[in-house]
C-alpha cells in the first residue's frame, strides 16, 4: 500500500449518489473505486450479520439498490466529532478505526485494509467493505453547503498558515513533497455535481492528503517534540474543515 492509504469511503459517496440518481451505471460506481490507487487491489464486500461469505462489489452494492441519493451520507468521524454513528456497535468501531463511513439509508458500509504475506514474503493487500444493519432511528446527518463549507475551509486554511509561519514549522516533510499526489488529482466527482463542488471536492482533497503527510511526518520542520506538537494543534482546525468541505461536495445536490 502507498504510504498515505487511499479514503475509499470519499470516493464511493459521490458515485453511489450519482448512481442512485440515475445519472451512472453500478459498473461506473465500481470502475472508479477500481481507479488510480486502488488499481489492482481486490475489494469485497461483507455482510456483518450473516456468515460473513465475501461477495464481489457489484453483488455487494447491489443492496443499496433501493436506496435514494439523498439518503447515501459520507462520515469522516474522528474522537470527539462521532456525528452520524451509532452510540455503539460493530459499525461506530470500524468506522472511528478507518476514520470514515458510508450511510446508505438503514446500511452503513467501512472498508477495512487488510495486509497479506504469502510463504515466500511477498506481501499484498485487499480492501474488505463491511456491510452493516444501522439502527432505525439514526439521527439525520447534518449537510453543509458548499458555499459555506469553502468559506469556511478557506478562513481554516489562512488561519493555520498564520499560526505556521509564527511557530516557524511550515514544512511538511524535508523536502516538501507530497506523495501520491498524482493519485489525488486524478479523482474526480461523478456528473451530476455542479463546478463548485467539483472545485471544492478537489481542493478538500488535496488539503487532506497534505494534512494526512503532515501527521505521518508528524516533525514536519519542528525541532522539538513540543514545537511538533504545537504544529499538529495548529492544523486541527484545518482537519476539521477539511472534512466539513469533503462532506459538503459529497453531499451537494445532484442536478438530472
Amino acid at each position: 500500500m502507498n504510504r498515505i492509504p487511499a479514503r475509499p469511503a470519499m470516493r464511493m459517496v459521490p458515485w453511489l449518489r450519482a448512481w442512485r440518481a440515475g445519472l451512472v451505471s453500478l459498473d461506473e460506481v465500481i470502475e472508479s473505486l477500481s481507479a488510480a490507487e486502488l488499481a489492482g487491489i481486490e475489494q469485497v464486500v461483507v455482510d456483518d450479520a450473516d456468515d460473513g461469505l465475501p461477495q464481489g462489489l457489484h453483488a455487494g452494492l447491489a443492496a443499496l439498490s433501493q436506496v435514494h441519493c439523498d439518503d447515501i451520507r459520507l462520515l469522516l468521524p474522528v474522537p470527539g466529532d462521532v456525528r452520524g454513528l451509532p452510540r455503539s456497535g460493530g459499525f461506530t468501531e470500524r468506522a472511528l478505526a478507518s476514520a470514515e463511513a458510508v450511510r446508505a439509508g438503514g446500511i452503513g458500509l467501512v472498508a477495512q485494509w487488510r495486509e497479506h504475506t504469502s510463504g515466500s514474503g511477498d506481501s499484498w493487500h485487499t480492501l474488505t467493505w463491511w456491510l452493516h444493519r444501522l439502527p432505525a432511528d439514526l439521527a439525520a446527518v447534518e449537510v453543509m453547503s458548499v458555499g459555506e463549507a469553502d468559506l469556511a475551509l478557506t478562513e481554516a486554511l489562512r488561519e493555520a498558515t498564520r499560526r505556521l509561519n509564527a511557530l516557524d514549522v511550515a514544512a511538511w516533510n524535508g523536502n516538501g513533497a507530497l506523495p501520491g499526489l498524482r493519485d489525488i488529482e486524478a479523482r474526480q466527482l461523478p456528473a451530476g455535481f455542479d463546478p463548485r463542488a467539483r472545485r471544492l471536492y478537489a481542493r478538500a482533497l488535496l488539503l487532506d492528503h497534505a494534512l494526512e503527510v503532515a501527521r505521518q511526518d508528524a516533525m514536519g520542520g519542528a525541532v522539538s517534540a513540543f514545537e511538533a506538537q504545537a504544529r499538529l494543534e495548529a492544523l486541527r482546525p484545518l482537519a476539521a474543515a477539511c472534512r466539513a468541505a469533503v462532506g459538503a461536495a459529497c453531499h451537494a445536490r445532484i442536478s438530472w
